[in-house]
Formats: structure tokens, sequence, C-alpha cells
């Protein structure tokens, strides 16, 4: 406190109001807050949040960049009166001049200085005037980026109003919340403008933003070493003054030992020493950089896995909205499943490559088309909220029970086929025509769901001696009090534990459970 007082330190805390009547003595927070209650009150204001653009952010001191299409007016000396005009609407845009050298010139003057004359001092009506040679980020283009992806050819107008109207807002938007202020801010604020101007029939841009999260590089292990070579546990190792690991009993530096993924094994939400399970380390995912080695070139993967197993693994890696670690075994595990797709429909060990001999053209049955129907409600639902790991999930619940029989019909296969191609385009459209369908999937209707088809028509019915869970039943959907209650006394564990008690009471909510209590 001394040195702010002195002027050395600036105060960073809260403060208390001084020499303000009433409200003295209130912290800086409730001050605020009072106050701005009292004037809404006596309504000559209200609180609200005001956001700024910076112009400095949006200029830049380089050759590459949109150029400003500003004037400035010079007077007969060569020097800036003050005045500026905008370029005239037939001259735009106005184009970068072709310059030999664009390097920095070691001068506060923008490389775009170095143009010929001719670009640089134009002649307007008589009077002179010099460009504007600071250019536009690279991002300005972004700012309004989606409204020319609707027009791109048009020459006449930045977009034809009627297209405009047919496709704006945009719906979805779905990216990194890196973009937040220099893509998202800015284009609500350009399209703002476009809007009070009447260029754009819509007050906002996007309808919904989602942002995803990054993918990490692969998980990172790190154990500690005593200078006896003994290893301690992370939960026992804190950061000294040098950001050294140091032990929390005595303060002894600790060695890192960086450990494969094969020396570690999770234990609850941790990880642990395989050799060890006592010992306790330390896990994370890093941002990818060059700099740590953890770079995941997706080329190699396609190489290695293809493009299918590359795209459904990084939707299969967890919610898009949070951040995951990256992982080859992952990337291997999803590979799998597509193989068992594969080999589901065809008969991976015919050199043809022809049907598997399970492919019928009969009727499905009713738990092959229960599985079937529930499968597209599930896949759909999830497709609409974005949760396209669960939807994954799905899927491999479809193909473990389909691998399993020994019938599978083309009429629940194929609409199988078009659930997975959004997720694996590559492997579903070469499985379509193995199939025998002669245009691709890619104009196929959606499948639609039968509710009444995913209705189980058996329930497992939990069994409860004094409200604790001993047995499990499967008995028919909607079976009433009394039969509940005798097939749960015909199951012979159940038999067993009641045998020699009194049953004071029995609770059978149908479809739920079953609950004997007995006086002991």
């Amino acid at each position: 406190m001394q040195s702010v007082i002195e002027g050395k330190a600036c105060y960073t805390g809260s403060g208390s109001a001084i020499n303000s009547g009433v409200y003295d003595g209130l912290t800086t927070d409730n001050f605020k807050q009072q106050i701005i209650a009292d004037i809404n009150a006596a309504g000559w204001g209200r609180e609200a949040v005001n956001y700024k653009l910076r112009d400095w952010l949006f200029s830049r001191q380089r050759f590459w960049g949109e150029p400003f299409p500003i004037l400035h007016e010079l007077d007969e000396q060569g020097n800036k009166t003050g005045a500026i005009c905008a370029v005239d609407p037939s001259e735009l845009p106005v184009d970068l001049p072709l310059i030999e050298d664009y390097k920095p010139h070691g001068r506060p003057e923008p490389p775009l200085e170095k143009a010929d004359d001719e670009w640089l001092y134009p002649v307007i009506d008589g009077r002179k005037y010099k460009r504007e040679t600071n250019t536009m980020p690279q991002w300005a283009g972004s700012c309004w980026y989606y409204l020319r992806f609707i027009d791109p050819r048009n020459e006449h107008a930045f977009i034809d109003p009627e297209l405009e109207r047919q496709w704006m807002p945009v719906d979805l938007y779905i990216g990194g919340a890196e973009h937040a202020v220099l893509h998202l801010l800015y284009s609500r604020f350009w399209h703002k403008v476009l809007y009070d101007r009447g260029h754009v029939s819509c007050p906002e841009p996007f309808g919904q933003l989602v942002n995803q999260g990054m993918i990490l590089g692969e998980m990172e292990f790190t154990g500690y070493r005593n200078s006896n070579e003994q290893w301690v546990s992370s939960a026992e190792v804190e950061t000294n003054e040098e950001r050294q690991p140091v032990s929390k009993s005595d303060g002894s530096l600790l060695q890192i030992v960086k450990l494969d993924s094969d020396q570690t094994e999770k234990q609850g939400d941790v990880f642990v020493l395989k050799s060890a399970p006592e010992i306790r380390i330390d896990s994370r995912a890093h941002k990818m950089s060059k700099a740590r080695g953890n770079v995941v070139n997706p080329d190699e993967v396609v190489a290695d896995y293809g493009a299918d197993a590359l795209r459904l693994y990084e939707m299969f890696m967890g919610p898009l909205e949070q951040s995951k670690p990256w992982s080859m075994a992952g990337v291997s595990g999803v590979r799998n499943f597509l193989d068992r797709v594969w080999r589901m429909v065809i008969n991976d060990r015919d050199e043809e490559f022809e049907l598997n001999t399970a492919i019928s053209q009969g009727e499905p049955s009713k738990d092959q088309l229960r599985v079937l129907h529930k499968t597209i409600k599930a896949v759909t639902q999830d497709i609409d909220s974005l949760s396209f790991n669960t939807a994954i999930a799905r899927m491999m619940e479809f193909v473990n029970f389909f691998t399993k029989e020994s019938d599978r019909p083309r009429a629940v296969i194929e609409p199988f086929l078009l659930v997975l191609s959004p997720f694996a385009p590559h492997l579903s459209e070469e499985l379509w025509f193995r199939l025998g369908n002669q245009q691709t999937l890619a104009y196929e209707a959606w499948p639609a769901f039968d509710e009444s088809l995913i209705v189980e028509q058996s329930v497992e019915i939990p069994v409860q001696l004094k409200g604790k869970v001993r047995a499990r039943i499967s008995v028919p959907r909607g079976l009433g009090k009394a039969q509940l209650e005798e097939a749960a006394r015909s199951n012979q564990r159940v038999s067993e534990l009641l045998e020699g008690k009194q049953i004071r009471k029995v609770i059978a909510v149908p479809d739920r459970l079953v609950n004997f209590v007995t006086s002991d």
C-alpha cells in the first residue's frame, strides 16, 4: 500500500466511494449497482454494454491486402489538407499496383508508398490526391464472405437481393471460439450496417452459433522420481518458485520422467503407473504445435486408415463443443468398426468380394426391424442435436447385433447404409453399389422410423427384497400387478430368498419393479 501512496505502483483492488454523498463507503461493485439502479429509477438512463470496434486493428502497413478506397487531398506544395474523399464507385475495386519490390523499406510509410506516381497520386477535376497506402487485414473479406458465397459471380452487385432473401440468414454457424472477435463480432457489425442501409433483408447474419472444441495432441504422461530413483506419486508433487517439481514432504527436487501410454493405465478419473498402480502420474494433452512435435498430419492418417476412418474418428472423439486429445489407438478402433461393417455385407475371404451369404431378400424379423428403427430414430435425433459421437455409438450397436445374425435382409442393411453415409460416405457408397443399386445413394431419401416398431415386446424388471435388487426377470410388456408378482415368485433365485420369510407387503409396479417387504 505504501508503494501505491508513493506513486510507485497501481492499486488494482476494489476501492470504496468517498466524497460521493449517500454512496460514501460503498465498495466499487456495490457503488456501480446502486447508482445504476438510482439512475434507472429516476428515468435518466439504464445499464448497457457497449462494444467498440478499434479502427487501428483494421489497418495494416503492408503491401498485401485490399487497398482502402480513400483519397487524401493535397495542396500545391504536396501536403495533405486534411480533406478526404472516397474513390468514385465506378473505379471500384481499387487494385494493388504492380511494383517490383514490396519488401519493407525501413521507413514508417507502408510498402505501397513505393508505387508509381500514376497510381499513387491521381488527379481528379484538376485536384491532386494521394491514395491511402495502408491496406485492410486478411480477415476483411471474411466479414461478409457468407454473402458473396451466395452469389459469387455477380459483376454488378455484391449479392442479388432475391438470392439474399432466399438464403439468408445462415441457419447454423460452426466454428472455433478463436473466431469470436476477428470474424463473428465484425461480421455482425458489417451485416447490421448493410441492413440499416437496406442492402440485406435480415438484421442478423447467423441464426445459431456452435463453438467446436479444439483437437489436442496425443495425451502426454509424466512421472516423477526422487534422488533414490523411487517413484513419487503426482499427488505428492508441487512446483517451487523456479517452476521445478519438488516433493511436498521435504521440498527435494524430483526428476521428470516421460512415459509411454503402454506404461500407464486408467484408474477411475486418473492415470497410474501400470507396474505400480499406487503411483499416480500426470496426464495432459497439449495444443498441437510444431514446437511440441505433436502435430498430426491428416494426409498420413488417410493413407494408413482411409478418409472415412479419419472423418468418423473426429466425430466419435466426444461432444462437438469439448476439446479432445487425439489418439491413434482411437483411429484404429474406428477403422475396426468400418471393417466390421464391410464384413457384415461382403465376404472378405472371397477374391471377387461377393456379397456375404447372410445377405438375403427375405423379410426382416420383428427384432431386426426393431433394431433398425431404433437406430434410425437415434441417429436422426443425434444429428439434429449435433451429437455425432452418440450417433456413431448407436450404429456400432446395430453392427454388433447384425454381425451375429445368420440372416441379414437387404431391407434392413440398405437403410442402415443410408444412415451411415453422412459419416462414412466412401464405404457406404461402395457397399450400396455392391448390393446392386445403380444410382448413387447421395440422392436417396433419408429413411424414416416407425415408432410402433421400436416398442420392446418384453421388459426387464428388477426384483427387490426390502428395497435391494436381488434379481432381474424378463416379462411381457404391460403385465398386470398380480401376474408380475407371480412371475417374480417363480424366479428360482427369488424363490430361494423368500423361503421361510413372512411377506408383509408386495409392491408391484407394471413395467417398473417388484419389491417384497418382509417382516424380518
